[in-house]
């Protein structure tokens, strides 16, 4: 193999990853090396489209702000150009945004280079890691990759180094009403309570469900128990058939046949017939098929 040859880059390694790679840097506007730092006018930059946090809390923006004034934006906003001297943000949007706070006119930035797909997969990675999603948010950027980007499970595992299962639960509440996922995202219950309001079996009985933990403040354990009870009950039993002796006489006569009958307390069970040669086994089926 040529030891001059470059692999490409593979997707999903995680934003410092790419940022470490200079095929992924372009030349800033001042013509510095790849991978140096530029500054950019704040008013040139648009935010990220594919940044999968929706909600920013106004009091940690002002303390990045308190920050920015005093200390300067540490870490540099990572950018793509668009042309005309227009940049799309890939990450930082907090640091972005504060700054606006800050009535700053110029950041400091690495301009990379990033194709949509990549650019969705940067924002994912870059925000679980470094921000706290809450779940609704983590499992539309999950759900995105796995239609818009067309990945498999296995794959974007992969991506985000997350187990399947890991990802199975985050997509699974998207299945939930709108009421309860918009508890879930302004963080009134916790996934845990989420995924037992899973395993109930109608909306009307989740929607209940979720009323009685906001009312009650249950607990994830409360939750569980609950819903196991509730299922219980909802669940009709089978009680176990009895069979008395007179019954079992009359099958007796009438397969001249000795049986056997058990049953269990669902009400299943087991009807066996003893037969002693070949063609007493075709007398039975014979008698049970009716011919």
């Amino acid at each position: 193999m040529n030891s001059n040859s470059q692999k490409k880059p593979a997707l999903g390694r995680g934003l410092s990853t790419l940022l470490q790679n200079t095929n992924t840097d372009v030349t800033s506007v001042n013509n510095s090396p790849a991978g140096s730092i530029s500054e950019i006018p704040l008013s040139s930059i648009e935010p990220n489209p594919f940044n999968p946090r929706t909600h920013f809390e106004k009091e940690g923006l002002f303390d990045l702000r308190e920050s920015i004034l005093e200390h300067g934006i540490i870490q540099p906003l990572t950018v793509r150009k668009m042309g005309n001297d227009k940049y799309q943000l890939i990450s930082g949007e907090r640091r972005y945004r504060a700054s606006q706070l800050a009535g700053l006119e110029k950041v400091p930035v690495y301009i990379r280079i990033a194709n949509d797909q990549n650019m969705l997969e940067l924002a994912l990675v870059e925000n679980i890691q470094r921000e706290d999603l809450n779940a609704i948010e983590i499992a539309l950027s999950y759900e995105r990759l796995l239609s818009e980007c067309q990945l498999t499970q296995d794959q974007l595992s992969d991506k985000i180094s997350k187990s399947r299962s890991n990802i199975a639960n985050y997509i699974r509440l998207l299945k939930l009403p709108a009421k309860i996922q918009l508890g879930l995202k302004n963080r009134l219950i916790s996934m845990g309570h989420a995924r037992a309001l899973l395993s109930l079996n109608t909306e009307d009985e989740q929607l209940e469900m979720y009323q009685e933990i906001i009312n009650a403040e249950l607990s994830v354990r409360d939750t569980e128990s609950n819903v196991r009870t509730k299922k219980s009950i909802d669940t009709p039993k089978r009680k176990a058939i009895n069979f008395d002796r007179k019954t079992k006489t009359e099958i007796v006569s009438f397969y001249d046949s000795d049986i056997s009958i058990s049953s269990n307390q669902n009400g299943s069970g087991k009807l066996s017939f003893k037969f002693d040669s070949k063609e007493d086994l075709d007398r039975l089926v014979k008698l049970l098929l009716n011919k």
